[in-house]
């Protein structure tokens, strides 16, 4: 089989140095912006009280921020929920305080201090162990998903291929948690779901490239590997575009429609599988042509019979 011409074929790998630091830039910044701004924990791991309040008018948060300190609620951390009329209050745990008498505290302090009729949505409390165990159990399973990712496409093709792959799964995932930290958004269960489901649908798409990968260079005589990349590459861009394009317009409609409850996870979701489009592309195949990989690593072993050699010499 001939190689396709130049002329048909995008030559991605020419491009692979300046993306290589363009991500690198990328994820040096996301480590500055964690060791600084550090991610904005979201109750489920911190621990506390969330109240969802409804106001009668339009809610001031500067004004609500100062009745809340001076009741002595200092630590309260305030935003609106879906419309101007709805606030969400998040106070750290208390020890000895019943969540109903601390939700009780907050709304009577607001109705004296605003002057307005309000309602209480919805009030929960998350322990403070609770909160512990469920960051160490998330960390854990992102862990072992590259763990088990690594052995996998090690096993299924070649270990230069399962480096690219999870090097590429570690770019996603410490992009996407740079951006909310950069953008100070909440992190809660539903952005860590959103973040495992990155994980496969990044590792989903280098693997079709892998395999695409293994077959040419299998198929192809000729050819260097960055020639053989890119003509594999070009070859699985039209899945990869439509594939991202319709994962990305259902994401869009969630992310605008969907409401504040699954925000995060949409916004996890839509700048994971963008990035994850990119990293399949120009992360995992350069980081395997960066490792040296070549034809006689992906042409399987021819093993001989035994007893071939005698029938060879049988007149």
């Amino acid at each position: 089989m001939q190689i396709l011409k130049l002329k048909e074929t995008i030559a991605f790998m020419d491009y692979r140095r300046g993306a290589m630091i363009f991500s690198i830039i990328l994820m040096l910044a996301s480590v500055f912006s964690l060791a600084t701004n550090k991610l904005s924990l979201g109750l489920d791991f911190t621990g506390g009280t969330l109240i969802e309040v409804g106001f009668e008018n339009r809610a001031d948060l500067t004004k609500i921020r100062q009745i809340l300190d001076s009741n002595g609620f200092d630590d309260a951390v305030v935003q609106l929920y879906g419309s101007s009329r709805d606030v969400v209050i998040r106070l750290a745990e208390r020890e000895g305080v019943k969540v109903e008498m601390l939700g009780n505290e907050v709304i009577s302090a607001l109705e004296k201090g605003t002057g307005q009729a309000m309602q209480m949505r919805r009030i929960e409390f998350v322990g403070g162990s609770v909160g512990d165990d469920l960051a160490e159990q998330g960390g854990l399973a992102m862990l072992t998903a590259l763990i088990c990712i690594l052995v996998y496409v090690a096993f299924r093709f070649e270990w230069r291929f399962a480096l690219g792959s999870v090097f590429a799964l570690f770019h996603d995932v410490l992009l996407t948690l740079g951006l909310f930290s950069v953008l100070k958004l909440e992190f809660d269960l539903t952005v860590l779901a959103a973040i495992l489901a990155v994980i496969g649908y990044s590792l989903n798409d280098t693997i079709v490239v892998s395999d695409r990968i293994r077959e040419n260079f299998r198929k192809i005589r000729e050819g260097e590997p960055a020639e053989i990349i890119n003509i594999s590459l070009t070859q699985t861009l039209s899945r990869t575009f439509i594939t991202s394009i319709t994962t990305l317009l259902v994401l869009a409609a969630l992310f605008f429609r969907g409401g504040e409850l699954i925000h995060g996870f949409a916004t996890a979701l839509l700048f994971g599988v963008f990035v994850g489009t990119y990293s399949s592309i120009y992360v995992a195949s350069a980081v395997a042509l960066g490792f040296g990989i070549s034809k006689e690593d992906l042409i399987p072993e021819v093993i001989e019979k035994e007893g071939s050699d005698q029938e060879e010499m049988t007149p």
